[in-house]
């Protein structure tokens, strides 16, 4: 594996710089890694190394219970809780595109024709965090520190790293598809950094192009993995499904770009080289106002569902995940010191075991849902009761828009359609709920199965009817898998500025991570916070 190794350069820190005390760190991390089943670290346990998810796990604090209490569980939606301390319904972030109602018209979450790009001449970098109704934790320590703290992320897609930066961050930076170049948008520099560019410089992604994808390990040792058996494996491009893969050719089959290089281990060494290069060039953590950095992995990315979530191709990336992680543990506790920091990892979804083995090995009510043949029986229904018209203004992960304006133009009322929808849904086998939006509007479901309806539901933006599918049952159209998952629960562990070992099981929320943070800090979380600290990582 190539690596960045030879050309970062260290940092050496002043006399004098020191820790205020023990629960002021110099610099938090956040390690987080998109499709991370909680299942993965205790699967591949005896294949870690001692440096990366063995380190964190047996030294730091474990909250083993933790959950997203989001009905959409979408990179974008549960970053933009993470980051905030707070649920859609607070922060805006329902999907990753809605439908703006005043506009009438689907907007995307993050894209901002505003900004420019910056480290290329794609549109990629036409990024902005415009969108987030509400304060991040970095924004809040800008705030409070007067500018001085130092925020940043590093993530391969545009959507975590611009929901984890925030809006005021120093820097955020993703992947671009279109050159394999490390970009940013000008919503967050005018310039795009010198080190940055020098970085791009090296075509490192280009090297990866001429290498093949073989196991790390012995293939026959990967024991851990679900046998193939038990689910489909679709492979790259519908016909590589087994080691070795030649990236080159990968490369040239799917188009040219270097989108597929996120779907290997390599695309998580360029987020580790890159933030490498970027600690000590932005001087990050180099005095005692304390910094955030959230570096954000990715598990496969787009093609986890054509190989599977337990596959040998998704074993190989996580022990090569965790050799990343390593190094990157190591550069920082051997510049900052472990009590300097304050180090969480996390996930920013979670993956499910793939319907056709949950029914066949182990005899469960699991199975495929199909939306496009909800939907076309939903749209004869709505043809039938209220007359010919285009109903359905959109269907998107799990949210149903209707045209509301040929409600208004039929001199229909729209609740009354909203109702009407739900009530169609909630017959299908598979949906396990379809709620109206005048009901999550009109009602309070603290707790139990709806909660996560009310915490996914902003009235501006989210759909008129949303939906939950029964457990185990996964939708996927005609042709392809779709990116779906019903499992909320993620890892959580807390590391260095004096966390001691040990382990909960009471039930926490991803939105319980920014105010413990801002209570290591010393600092107030932002106003819009609902979740709450977690006592046992501050009085362990």
């Amino acid at each position: 594996m190539l690596s960045l190794g030879w050309c970062i350069p260290f940092f050496v820190f002043a006399q004098g710089h020191t820790t205020i005390s023990a629960n002021t760190p110099r610099m938090v991390i956040g390690i987080v890694i998109e499709d991370f089943n909680p299942d993965y670290v205790e699967r591949y346990w005896e294949k870690f190394g001692e440096g990366g998810f063995q380190r964190l796990y047996s030294r730091g604090f474990i909250c083993a219970n933790h959950h997203y209490s989001n009905l959409l569980q979408r990179p974008s939606v549960n970053m933009a809780t993470l980051s905030t301390g707070t649920n859609p319904s607070s922060n805006g972030i329902v999907n990753d595109s809605w439908i703006d109602q005043v506009k009438k018209k689907e907007v995307n979450a993050v894209n901002d024709k505003l900004f420019k790009t910056l480290g290329s001449d794609s549109n990629s970098g036409e990024r902005s965090a415009a969108k987030l109704m509400v304060p991040t934790l970095g924004d809040q320590l800008k705030i409070l520190t007067k500018g001085k703290s130092r925020i940043f992320s590093v993530a391969l897609n545009d959507g975590s790293a611009v929901f984890a930066a925030g809006h005021a961050a120093d820097g955020a930076y993703w992947f671009d598809p279109a050159s394999g170049k490390m970009i940013s948008s000008s919503y967050y520099t005018e310039t795009f950094p010198k080190w940055a560019l020098d970085y791009n410089n090296l075509k490192l992604s280009d090297s990866y192009f001429k290498m093949s994808w073989t196991p790390l390990k012995d293939q026959i040792t990967y024991t851990e993995s679900i046998s193939d058996m038990y689910h489909k494996i679709y492979g790259y491009l519908g016909k590589y499904n087994n080691f070795p893969f030649d990236m080159g050719n990968l490369k040239k089959e799917s188009g040219g770009t270097y989108k597929i290089l996120k779907t290997t281990p390599w695309g998580n060494t360029v987020i580790k080289d890159f933030t490498l290069q970027m600690i000590p060039k932005e001087q990050i953590g180099y005095d005692l106002v304390p910094d955030l950095l959230t570096v954000v992995f990715s598990s496969m990315d787009y093609e986890r569902y054509s190989f599977g979530p337990f596959s040998i191709e998704m074993e190989d990336t996580y022990l090569r995940l965790d050799k990343e992680i390593a190094d990157l543990l190591k550069y920082v506790e051997d510049g900052y010191g472990t009590d300097n920091l304050l180090i969480y990892l996390t996930g920013l979804t979670s993956i499910s075991y793939p319907a056709d083995y949950l029914k066949e090995k182990y005899r469960m009510t699991a199975n495929i849902f199909n939306p496009e043949s909800a939907v076309a029986l939903l749209k004869s229904y709505l043809n039938i009761k209220y007359g010919e018209g285009s109903w359905i203004e959109l269907f998107t992960n799990q949210q149903i828009y209707l045209d509301r304006e040929l409600v208004e133009k039929k001199k229909l009322n729209l609740h009354e359609v909203q109702e009407a929808v739900a009530l169609f849904l909630n017959q299908f086998e598979g949906i396990a709920y379809a709620k109206a939006a005048n009901g999550l509007e009109a009602n309070n479901f603290p707790g139990g199965v709806l909660e996560p309806f009310q915490n996914n539901y902003h009235i501006k933006r989210s759909g008129d009817v949303l939906i939950k599918y029964e457990d185990g049952w996964q939708p996927k159209d005609k042709y392809n898998p779709v990116d779906y998952t019903d499992n909320n629960q993620v890892p959580l562990v807390w590391y260095g500025a004096g966390i001691k070992k040990g382990t909960t099981i009471r039930r926490t929320d991803a939105t319980d991570v920014v105010p413990t943070i801002a209570a290591f800090l010393g600092i107030a979380p932002p106003g819009s916070v609902t979740g709450k600290v977690i006592e046992e990582v501050i009085n362990h």
